[in-house]
Formats: structure tokens, C-alpha cells, sequence
């Protein structure tokens, strides 16, 4: 079984092929360091599994590339603030 199918479960990726960013030139999305996002973003803009697109890539970590219409950077900021509130374990105490 291959790790995403693991993260996502038997999760259907057929949203991949309804994404705008098909048959546009992979490099768009991988700009060098310190070059503009912006061409890259504008095609996530209106994209239609864009939320799907940046779930995947924050759930597996994506390093590198505008995934969803974010950053490394970006999507690196979602995640820690998701770890800061995610549910703590409340113990019940009881009198005896």
C-alpha cells in the first residue's frame, strides 16, 4: 500500500485530474528560490479542489512547490497552528 493511500485511506485522488493546474507546465509551480509565486497562485485561485490540493499537501508534508495556492511557508504556518489546538487530554478527577 502506498504511504498517501495510508495517510488518506482508500481516499479517491481522482481530484488531481479535475485540478487547473493540469496540462500547465510543472515548473510554474516549483519557482526558484526568491522568485514570484504570483503566475503559479493565480492558477490555484479559482481552482475547484483547491482545498483538496492543500490538504494533501499539508497531511503529507509536501516540502517543496505552491500546492493548494500556498508556500512551503505558508502551508508550514497552517500546520503549526493546527498542532496548537488540537485537543489536550482533560483528566476527570473524582472524589473518593
Amino acid at each position: 500500500m502506498e504511504a498517501i493511500q495510508l495517510i488518506f485511506g482508500e481516499h479517491d485522488m481522482t481530484w488531481q485530474k479535475r485540478a487547473n493546474c493540469m496540462g500547465v507546465d510543472p515548473e510554474l509551480f516549483y519557482p526558484e528560490r526568491g522568485a514570484s509565486t504570483k503566475e503559479a497562485k493565480s492558477v490555484c485561485k479559482g481552482c475547484v479542489v483547491r482545498e483538496e490540493c492543500l490538504e494533501y499537501a499539508i497531511i503529507t508534508g509536501e516540502k517543496f512547490g505552491i500546492w493548494g495556492g500556498m508556500s512551503e511557508r505558508e502551508r508550514r504556518r497552517i500546520r503549526r497552528a493546527r498542532s496548537l489546538i488540537r485537543p489536550r487530554t482533560v483528566t476527570k478527577v473524582t472524589a473518593s
